[in-house]
């Protein structure tokens, strides 16, 4: 049987490099011959793993979260002693952040107390003091 194709052709099939009867262990090592142990398997993600990636990114969105899901992945990681950067990154962000609302938090109230605090004493209308202007709603 002939092969319609020139030999120096780019279609031409490689040579066949194996031994006649087929077998590949004759031609290639035993680590290559596709036998149950040729390759290791990949090693299982530490337990908390992911939740210590999540963790991270909710501490940028919603702090509090964040914060709790890091510091809950780092007791696994830290159980399986696994290293716990991402975790510890995931609480500083997320405390950080946290007390930062907080803080906000208490100085928007604190500054509503004192304006409320300024209409009840002045009653409704539109007054100056200490040139601040208040403009108090009434009922």
């Amino acid at each position: 049987m002939t092969n319609p194709q020139p030999p120096d052709s780019p279609h031409t099939p490689p040579a066949f490099n194996g031994t006649p009867s087929g077998d590949p262990s004759a031609t290639y090592p035993a680590a290559y011959a596709g036998g149950p142990s040729a390759y290791a398997p990949a090693p299982p993600a530490p337990p908390g793993r992911t939740l210590a990636i999540v963790g991270l990114v909710l501490a940028f969105l919603v702090s509090p979260v964040g914060l709790i899901l890091s510091i809950v992945a780092a007791v696994k990681l830290g159980k399986a002693g696994a290293p716990k950067g991402l975790a510890i990154a995931g609480i500083i962000v997320g405390a950080v952040i946290t007390i930062i609302w907080v803080i906000v938090i208490i100085l928007m109230i604190t500054v509503f107390a004192g304006l409320f605090a300024m209409c009840t004493e002045l009653g409704a209308g539109v007054w100056e003091v200490d040139g601040v202007t208040y403009t108090c709603g009434g009922s």
